[in-house]
């Protein structure tokens, strides 16, 4: 005898228009839920802004020998150590807030955007800035460190001296 190998016939479930409706609109609704769910868990959370602390430990008054500029790149700062003591200066120019570029051949300190250009005290020599660039509050702190407060500017010609 012979087997007959024949698929079962394949039923055909149709379904309905209004069934067809019911389960599109509760998947709509699923959707609107989940999407509901997701703002309000990101607007219950807590929306913080991490930023650096604006004062900068600028190491040991010996690591700085007289009449250098020295800048330090990650907190946009000048720490200037000339005769009458230390200053700092903040690096961002006031023209449209470029970091500015110490140029020790030329003693000046440049901005490459538009070419504004200050002295090692941050007065304004030539371009288009504004104003001069602004002195920041220098400290010694108790362990004999350089503290700089960047958020802090003073009236120029406050040496901290040592």
């Amino acid at each position: 005898m012979s087997e007959n190998k024949s698929t079962p016939p394949l039923i055909e479930q149709e379904i309905s228009r209004r069934a067809f409706f019911s389960k599109l609109g509760m998947g709509s609704l699923g959707v609107a839920a989940v999407g509901t769910l997701g703002f309000t868990y990101r607007f219950l959370s807590p929306n913080v802004l991490y930023e650096a602390s604006p004062i900068v430990n600028a190491g040991k008054p010996e690591g700085y020998p007289i009449e250098s500029v020295t800048l330090d790149v990650n907190s946009a700062i000048y720490l200037v150590h000339l005769q009458e003591g230390f200053l700092s200066l903040n690096a961002i120019c006031t023209h449209l807030g470029c970091m500015t570029a110490w140029k020790p051949e030329l003693g000046i300190i440049a901005c490459p955007c538009h070419g504004s250009k200050f002295s090692r005290e941050g007065q304004k020599l030539a371009g288009p800035a504004p104003k001069p660039l602004p002195w920041l509050r220098t400290w010694l702190s108790d362990d004999g460190d350089i503290m700089v407060d960047r958020s802090t500017t003073i009236v120029p010609f406050q040496f901290l001296r040592i």
